[in-house]
């Protein structure tokens, strides 16, 4: 194990006994290294690889706000590490949507069983509203799509959830715009896409779990089998 790594358990096993608390500040890097005996350019490298994966913030400087802060940011971190591998070309379009389909049917029933209140549901639904524009270029259309399906997440609380769907978020841009421009039709399709974004909703906002569920599976199998991206 690299130095490094060293450094990263023992912060990951204090970090699980409770040593340090989220929004709480990790020792000096002077500090740690005497404390577990290693270099500070050890320490400097562990806390870097730990802002990246969205557990800790660093600030430069002196003062109360220096230093590494413990915020812990699943999304940051795994939605990183999803897009390198997406990124990489080894994800088939077929392992992307199937993906979408476990996570999403899941996460949107348990968004209908939470009861989102009012606020919630109003930025889905303006989401919706937006793509519902007729004049709406296929990439703005798209970049609606993908808030309108983050925020549903949401609704759901699950973070891990959210996180593995971030990181998907530019595959997932990649293949809806690429099935788009094979579409003769393209308005119709946006306009039905749009008919089921509302009825999601609906299902959601009237707590029907089953519906809801149903629809978003068929909402996104749907648009793979429309677009004829079944050999990707």
């Amino acid at each position: 194990m690299r130095t490094h790594e060293r450094v990263l358990a023992k912060i990951e096993s204090g970090l699980a006994a409770g040593k340090w608390s989220i929004g709480e500040r990790l020792p000096a890097e002077r500090a740690l290294a005497e404390e577990l005996g290693v270099s500070r350019p050890s320490v400097r490298e562990a806390i870097r690889v730990l802002e990246a994966m969205g557990i800790v913030r660093t600030a430069v400087g002196s003062g109360p706000s220096a230093g590494a802060t413990v915020i812990d940011r699943p999304a940051a971190g795994l939605g990183a590490a999803v897009r390198l591998h997406v990124a990489s070309g080894t994800l088939p379009v077929s392992d992307v949507v199937r993906t979408r389909v476990l996570l999403e049917t899941g996460v949107v029933r348990d968004a209908a069983a939470r009861a989102p209140d009012d606020a919630a549901l109003a930025r889905v639904r303006g989401h919706v509203e937006a793509m519902a524009d007729p004049d709406l270029d296929v990439a703005t259309f798209v970049e609606h799509d993908q808030d309108f399906h983050i925020e549903l997440v949401r609704l759901g609380g699950n973070q891990l959830v959210e996180a593995v769907l971030i990181g998907l978020r530019s595959a997932v841009a990649s293949y809806v715009v690429a099935g788009a421009a094979a579409l003769d039709e393209w308005p119709t399709t946006a306009a039905r896409l749009c008919a089921e974004h509302r009825a999601i909703v609906d299902a959601v906002a009237g707590q029907d779990a089953a519906t809801a569920e149903r629809l978003m599976r068929e909402h996104i199998e749907g648009f793979y089998r429309e677009a004829g991206l079944g050999g990707r």
